[in-house]
């Protein structure tokens, strides 16, 4: 003889309120196997599986009204549902462990106060030279680039950052070395190769689909066309910023069509 839960008894074991059990009863959702001369609600086995279904469904953000029709369709078949939802959860749980991934990180940066704040993204400029700065970069690339590259560079500590502008410069040096040498050359495009990929998380892009070929030509006709853009030494070298347009063209053209 199949045995039967109480309302009280079924809540318990699912994990819910006697009052939701009393609400599925109320929208046909789950109706108890039946009733005592008394009036309380007995559950059969039968019920279990559907209640079990109605949560994971819910899990799933499915509203009741669409659980209850799914449920009720004649060709409903359990054993390929729970197949589905097993499926469905474990791409949730994959999304959920890396929502937690990113909070147990950022509260590691904040306990140790080593996040960025705005300010020191652009560190050795007024606020007025930042704000322009910022401007121009929002005109040429777009808000969305912008805001990307901010947000990225927030979850750095100092130090990761220092590193990054440091390595930025220590291949600026390196390239101004090689100056005299032809922009194709293999040493200035290993070099080059180098800069891209600093580049690139600067950008906070680094990995991104997007190889961003004419966005780096782009950074390459900045270092000849406007002088506040120096890869190397303190004034802006005409000459040494051709070499550099040419041979950021070159490596876009070759390796990142």
């Amino acid at each position: 003889m199949d045995q039967n839960y109480t309302v009280k008894q079924l809540a318990k074991m699912a994990g819910i309120s006697v009052r939701t059990l009393h609400l599925y009863d109320k929208l046909k959702l789950l109706r108890p196997a039946l009733r005592t001369r008394a009036g309380y609600r007995m559950y059969s086995e039968a019920e279990l599986l559907r209640l079990q279904q109605i949560l994971f469904y819910k899990e799933l953000d499915f509203p009741l009204k669409d659980i209850g029709r799914i449920l009720d369709e004649p060709g409903f078949d359990i054993i390929k549902a729970l197949q589905g939802h097993k499926k469905a959860l474990g791409l949730k749980k994959a999304r959920i462990n890396t929502l937690l991934k990113t909070i147990d990180n950022t509260l590691q940066n904040l306990k140790n106060k080593t996040m960025l704040n705005a300010d020191e993204l652009y560190d050795g400029l007024s606020p007025q030279q930042a704000a322009a700065y910022r401007k121009e970069a929002i005109e040429a690339y777009g808000t969305e680039v912008v805001e990307r590259a901010e947000n990225y560079l927030k979850k750095l500590n100092k130090e990761e950052l220092k590193a990054l502008v440091a390595k930025q410069k220590e291949l600026g040096a390196l390239l101004y070395q090689l100056k005299d040498m032809e922009p194709t050359a293999a040493q200035v495009q290993e070099l080059i190769a180098q800069h891209y990929t600093n580049t690139r998380k600067l950008w906070g892009t680094d990995g991104a689909a997007d190889k961003q070929a004419e966005a780096y030509k782009g950074l390459g006709n900045l270092y000849l066309t406007d002088e506040r853009f120096i890869l190397a030494g303190e004034k802006h070298d005409a000459d040494f910023a051709g070499f550099i347009k040419t041979a950021m063209a070159h490596f876009a053209d070759e390796q990142l069509s």
